[in-house]
């Protein structure tokens, strides 16, 4: 059954109009009574209403505005995605005291993002319409009812959300919310088809600018659909707006991704020409790096050189792609001088020249490398484990005559150990027929599954049993990461409180 909303409730809103977060600033609450306060609205969530009422009043509940507003605040994060125990406990606190409860702009955005997060379409909208009536709504909040209609498919309610405000609060009602609300739609959700629509049907009531188009090319180019993005880029230049930087460069990548390279370059140099002013660090990273990951070693330095002469300033990633892309070209000694070149390297420029000597079946020369990394206290991160083990163990594993550094042995049995029998078995088909086709290892989720004490003993073991049989750099790697995992355990338990450090 559908939640009624009573007369009462929308007179609430109403007689709160313009009402202000700082008229009720944070006030201390009770853990205890939150703790019973909680436990009462979920365990009667589906009892009638005298039944709930009667248990809720039992409980000493503050009589102040203030308190009240703090204590509904609080029910509504412990009930981040169940509308029902807000829901009720929102109706007693109008309906049922004494004294009155007032609504303001947080407690508004926070019922509906509880409203927005249950999927409650209906209650959302309600309770939407009547915070719009009492003025109570902000940008943030259009966000979370705008997200939750989108996820919904309510298309057509996300372009009334404006309509709705435009009558009752046109400052609201502009150009910069409606660009909240295509970034919230594009960004976080990954809507950027709903996000189009709902701004081409405002354009009558909100006209779009240069921001709003972003947010849409950006969308639907880290969504992987180029031909939608190609449509907004061109609708914009019909409209005699200019694409920012930041649309050319995401574009670009994109380009990139799909393999059109000859068509990133075109645009890229079109950019130049367009925007040469507006060109900065961001866009020569992206195109520095691709170029360095295809071998067009040449161009990439051509573009280094510019961004020195025009001072844009260089980072790390793009000295990292710049070392991998010599070490491609098997210019490893250029390689290790620009590395050298640098006072502090940092993670990007070890992880190019690990992954360039990897890719020149140099394990061992990687290995060396991941060590001075250590050494000079650069802490390596999972991709640097994962990079070191495919070059040392392959994509698909590797099988030596010693059971020690068989792949079934380390990693199959590891995987039994943890339960994940299924993914388990799929290896051993391999061992047991060399001609069965199986994915290939995925050394991250293997990482994953033993980052913890446990995985900690057994990186050990096995490190120390690699090292027996003379396979010193692969022992050091599994010893390294056991050593990191225990420290990352202590760290966590120190914060939590679970560490005496007396």
């Amino acid at each position: 059954m559908r939640p009624r909303r009573s007369v009462t409730a929308r007179f609430t809103f109403l007689r709160l109009r313009g009402l202000s977060a700082a008229a009720f600033p944070p006030t201390p609450v009770d853990p205890s009574l939150l703790r019973r306060l909680a436990t009462v609205l979920y365990q009667q969530q589906h009892s009638p209403d005298p039944a709930l009422h009667a248990s809720l009043r039992k409980l000493p509940l503050p009589s102040s505005p203030p308190h009240l507003h703090e204590l509904f605040l609080q029910v509504s994060n412990r009930f981040p995605s169940s509308w029902r125990p807000v829901h009720r406990f929102h109706l007693f606190l109008l309906h049922s005291l004494p004294c009155s409860f007032a609504h303001t702009p947080v407690s508004a955005a926070k019922m509906l993002s509880v409203f927005g997060r249950a999927q409650n379409v209906d209650l959302l909208w309600r309770c939407f319409l009547d915070a719009s009536a009492a003025g109570l709504l902000t940008p943030g909040a259009l966000c979370v009812v705008a997200a939750a209609l989108a996820d919904a498919r309510e298309i057509k309610k996300c372009v009334e959300i404006f309509h709705h405000v435009s009558a009752h609060d046109e400052s609201l009602c502009s150009v910069d919310t409606l660009n909240r609300v295509v970034e919230t739609l594009c960004g976080k959700k990954k809507l950027a088809d709903v996000a189009k629509v709902v701004v081409w049907k405002l354009k009558p009531l909100v006209a779009p600018n240069e921001a709003t188009y972003r947010c849409l090319i950006v969308g639907f180019c880290r969504a992987g659909d180029l031909v939608e993005a190609s449509k907004v880029w061109n609708r914009m230049l019909d409209e005699g707006i200019e694409p920012g930087a930041e649309s050319y460069e995401e574009v670009v990548v994109t380009m990139f991704k799909n393999n059109r390279f000859e068509d990133a370059m075109r645009l890229f140099k079109a950019m130049r020409e367009r925007r040469y002013r507006d060109l900065g660090l961001p866009s020569y990273r992206a195109v520095v790096g691709w170029m360095c990951k295809e071998g067009r070693v040449t161009y990439a330095l051509m573009l280094f050189g510019e961004m020195l002469k025009r001072g844009v300033g260089v980072d790390s990633p793009t000295l990292g792609a710049l070392v991998y892309g010599l070490l491609v070209r098997r210019k490893v000694r250029e390689g290790y001088k620009v590395l050298e070149g640098v006072a502090e390297p940092d993670i990007s420029m070890y992880h190019g020249l690990i992954k360039g000597l990897l890719r020149l079946r140099r394990a061992g020369e990687a290995t060396q490398v991941f060590r001075a990394m250590m050494e000079r206290g650069c802490e390596p991160i999972m991709h640097t484990y994962i990079m070191l083990l495919q070059g040392h163990l392959g994509k698909r594993g590797r099988k030596g005559r010693d059971p020690v550094v068989n792949f079934e042995s380390i990693f199959v049995g590891g995987l039994v150990k943890a339960g994940k029998t299924l993914q388990a078995t799929k290896y051993v088909e391999r061992m047991m027929w060399g001609g069965v086709e199986v994915p290939r290892f995925d050394y991250n989720k293997f990482l994953h599954y033993f980052s913890d004490e446990e995985g900690v003993v057994m990186f050990e073991e096995v490190g120390k049993r690699l090292k027996e049989v003379g396979l010193i750099d692969l022992g050091d790697i599994f010893l390294s990461y056991g050593e990191r995992m225990a420290t990352r355990e202590r760290r966590r338990r120190a914060m939590s409180g679970l560490v005496d450090h007396r």
